[in-house]
């Protein structure tokens, strides 16, 4: 089909030199692709490359420690990835000896790994002809070919993964599914597309007929949800405070955070005395409280919005025997508290 050649004609001038597209090594495409899912590539390379270091290959990985894991991981968000990771690794090296999965059947049955990620990993390093659809994909063909249906409703997901199958070059599948996603990561980009030079333009329907900002289509989410966090931050005149480890499943499961007080509205700091006093970690300690920002801090997620305040709890001792200062940047937290420890500069 003449789209397809003229889309790896494309790629062959304009592609960016990265790392990943030097190899066929399975570990290091599946790598790539898990930390490039919702992370831009000027983000998600300085992690690519980390990752590769400390752990170059998939046994290595399978052997690392969940918070050292996290740890690396730490300010990339989406933290499932990041523990579907490292589950996988296990199953790979141990079910498998080291072996990954050379077909997308095969590939879809790794932890963390979807319809887009299994297709990538099967083209890329196995040559099957089966087409990736991602944010880049569906933009690209949704303006070339006008197409209104939702791209993330059921019906749009199928039509959409239908076409690009249909479109793919069974000759370089590998060469086709990443010369799309380029195409629409660097040329058809989803503000300021460079429409002026782009091979496409005489026949992009979006083009010609001036959508371009209308395509693709997208249903609107419903409305985040509001949440009001206070973290308690214990500071001891020994030099101590107290983390914990998040147990619950949620976005930041298995990763550290200072006590956690939830309020359905932004608390004052009478009721947040009463709720220290309350705790286990004072017992009947003495202790002075003060607020660290007086901003509330808006950590905006996918559905739920984190309006976050920092208490500072000095006191002499603590009841719990707790973690030294020093030791606070040793543990995998959210990007969110991690960025209050910098700032705070905890010693």
């Amino acid at each position: 089909m003449i789209f397809s050649k003229n889309l790896i004609n494309w790629y062959s001038n304009n592609k960016r030199n990265l790392p990943w597209r030097t190899t066929t090594n399975p570990y290091y495409i599946w790598l790539s692709e898990i930390i490039l899912q919702q992370t831009q590539v000027k983000q998600g390379l300085p992690y690519y490359e980390s990752f590769i270091a400390n752990y170059p290959t998939v046994f290595d990985l399978a052997n690392a420690n969940e918070n050292d894991v996290l740890k690396l991981w730490q300010g990339l968000g989406y933290y499932s990835r990041a523990r579907n990771l490292h589950a996988s690794a296990k199953y790979v090296a141990t079910d498998l000896n080291g072996v990954f999965p050379n077909t997308y059947k095969d590939l879809l049955r790794l932890k963390g790994v979807g319809d887009y990620t299994a297709s990538a990993i099967a083209s890329i390093c196995f040559n099957e002809n089966t087409a990736v659809v991602d944010g880049n994909v569906y933009r690209v063909l949704s303006r070339y070919f006008g197409i209104d249906t939702p791209i993330n409703s059921t019906k749009g997901q199928k039509e959409f993964k239908a076409l690009a199958q249909e479109l793919i070059d069974k000759k370089e599948p590998a060469a086709f599914n990443q010369a799309i996603m380029e195409f629409g990561a660097v040329q058809c980009r989803p503000k300021n597309p460079q429409c002026n030079i782009c091979p496409f333009k005489d026949s992009c329907i979006a083009f010609n007929k001036n959508r371009i900002n209308q395509l693709p289509v997208k249903i609107k989410n419903s409305k985040a949800k509001k949440r009001f966090f206070n973290f308690l931050v214990f500071v001891s005149e020994d030099g101590r405070t107290v983390i914990e480890k998040r147990k619950d499943k949620g976005i930041w499961q298995n990763l550290y955070q200072f006590p956690l007080i939830e309020t359905t509205d932004e608390a004052k700091t009478k009721y947040i005395k009463e709720r220290i006093n309350s705790l286990e970690l004072l017992k009947d300690e003495t202790f002075e409280l003060w607020l660290y920002n007086k901003d509330t801090i808006v950590h905006k997620l996918s559905h739920q919005h984190l309006h976050t305040r920092f208490w500072i709890v000095q006191t002499k001792t603590l009841a719990l025997k707790g973690i030294s200062l020093g030791e606070i940047k040793n543990f995998p937290v959210p990007i969110l508290i991690g960025n209050f420890i910098e700032s705070f500069n905890f010693e």
